[in-house]
């Protein structure tokens, strides 16, 4: 998405969801939703306070369900990631980060399985608005807990503006964790069959379980084919992904695992494609960045294969996709029985924050102070 854009969708969120607010003299609260786009993920991110929630899954989904209908008629219904946050009651935690993924075939379809490394600094820009936490400030580190995957994320915010957020992320392994603990399959390749034929493919989990093809598998020599915009290389890496989910036994019409094509770049770079929700992914995610990192310090995997002929450093690795180019460095050390990954980081990820505003559907939700509160502050 670009600045015209955030622009648009800034203008939707502030002029037109809040027309129908209820004003502050009726006393009634609403659950207010903050919209924060990071850059380099397929759409922006609608974060809410999970205090205010449903607890149970069924009634949860079913208000989101209806705040998606509202949002669609707001003309935001390209917003398919949601947030849910909170005070972590752990002592070494600030944040409880709970990541849904709105699926588009049906207001009702939600994959609560994976994670979002984009929505994760979309909730930390959102609850530094909304008073969750501090004010950011350039060193501030906030200390996420993923519910979705235990997954533990400490970001360090490099820049601080009114309207926008510069972090470097850091996904921490504590305890570190062994190397083949990351292998779905339990090991570095293994077999899907897809459109009638195997696929070799490398299944890891970091950050968000991914499907890893090499781009040699497709037919692919060179990554100016592996960035075009082919709908039959597209359809083909989601039939691969689907295979994949049914192999695991997951819905096969989800979101997770992800998939993504890889191959050696130029300049010592690995070139990756990977496929979102609903289309191509306009760079890569950063979970994704984060499972590349994991992946290439595992011997056979198609990313390590892709870094090994890219001759690629062990530690530090320059991923480069259609939409740009991300950085990630991952550390192991010497375990007991084998490596161990102890912490990866992925630098330099923007975030823009587009608005906050009342959804209707999830009235008195929230306490009226905080509405008005945030009324006043816009």
């Amino acid at each position: 998405m670009g600045a015209a854009g955030l622009r648009d969708l800034a203008r939707t969120v502030r002029l037109r969801a809040p027309s129908r607010a209820v004003p502050r003299a009726q006393g009634r609260g609403v659950m207010i939703g903050h919209v924060v786009y990071a850059h380099g993920s397929p759409c922006p991110t609608l974060v809410l306070d999970a205090r205010r929630l449903p607890g149970d899954d069924e009634q949860l989904l079913d208000r989101l369900s209806s705040a998606r209908k509202w949002l669609d008629a707001a003309g935001a219904g390209h917003v398919l990631k949601i947030a849910l946050v909170e005070p972590s009651p752990h002592p070494l935690f600030d944040l409880d980060y709970r990541f849904v993924q709105a699926l588009p075939r049906s207001p009702a379809a939600f994959d609560l399985r994976g994670s979002c490394g984009h929505s994760v600094l979309s909730s930390i820009v959102a609850g530094a608005e909304s008073g969750l936490l501090p004010r950011l400030t350039p060193g501030m580190r906030v200390r996420v807990m993923v519910r979705n995957n235990g997954d533990h994320i400490v970001c360090e915010t490099a820049e601080a503006r009114r309207e926008s957020a510069l972090f470097d992320v850091h996904f921490v392994q504590s305890p570190p964790t062994p190397l083949s603990e990351l292998l779905l399959a339990g090991s570095a390749t293994t077999t899907v069959e897809a459109d009638g034929r195997p696929v070799p493919v490398s299944l890891v989990s970091m950050g968000n379980p991914y499907v890893f093809v090499a781009a040699s598998a497709l037919g692919l020599s060179s990554t100016a084919e592996l960035f075009a915009d082919d709908p039959r290389l597209f359809d083909r890496l989601v039939r691969i992904r689907r295979a994949t989910a049914r192999l695991l036994g997951w819905p096969a019409d989800g979101a997770f695992p992800k998939v993504a094509a890889v191959m050696a770049g130029a300049g010592g770079r690995i070139a990756v494609r990977a496929v979102s929700v609903p289309g191509w992914h306009p760079t890569i995610a950063l979970t994704g960045a984060a499972c590349v990192a994991a992946a290439v310090r595992i011997e056979g995997t198609a990313p390590w294969i892709a870094a090994q002929q890219a001759g690629v450093p062990d530690g530090t690795v320059d991923i480069v996709t259609s939409g740009g180019l991300s950085s990630v460095t991952s550390a192991v050390r010497d375990g007991v029985h084998e490596p161990e990954l102890t912490w990866i980081t992925v630098r330099g990820k923007r975030t823009t924050t587009l608005g906050s505003f009342p959804i209707e559907p999830l009235a008195s939700l929230q306490s009226k102070e905080i509405t008005a509160c945030l009324s006043l502050s816009r």
